[in-house]
């Protein structure tokens, strides 16, 4: 009889914790991958060569994210290594060569003495593709 009123019991606490929650209709879904696209000044429409730059910022902008990038860098904001803005504000379109190979090999000095980590499995034409993308954030 104990054995009854246990399962009985429990069958009833275990009711008695779920719900079927009706939706509302306002659920919201954000997504964050794509967030910081909002944030890129786009081109003039019908610009043939500020679209490619476009084109090109948005394959920057994916590759940083599909990186371990955004560990140590954020658009705005210094975290461990300088905001992707500063580096825009101090480099220009002659350095893009030295910030890709910067990419590959990593090293330190430049914005402290915390070292960036090298990433010698992306190419050198990914990285420059990266660094257009930070120096398109210029303001």
């Amino acid at each position: 009889m104990k054995k009854i009123i246990l399962a009985f019991g429990f069958l009833a606490f275990v009711f008695s914790c779920s719900s079927k929650e009706q939706p509302t209709g306002e659920d919201v879904t954000i997504d964050y991958a794509n967030a910081s696209k909002d944030y890129v000044e786009q081109p003039a429409a019908g610009d043939a060569t500020a679209e490619a730059g476009a084109a090109g910022s948005d394959d920057g902008l994916a590759m940083i994210e599909a990186s371990d990038c955004l560990a140590c860098h954020k658009v705005d904001t210094k975290v461990i290594g300088p905001s992707y803005q500063e580096v825009a504000e101090k480099y220009s379109e002659a350095d893009i060569d030295m910030l890709a190979q910067k990419i590959i090999d990593g090293g330190s000095g430049n914005w402290g003495q915390v070292p960036m980590t090298p990433h010698p499995d992306v190419n050198m034409d990914k990285a420059r593709t990266m660094v257009k993308y930070i120096l398109s954030l210029k303001k």
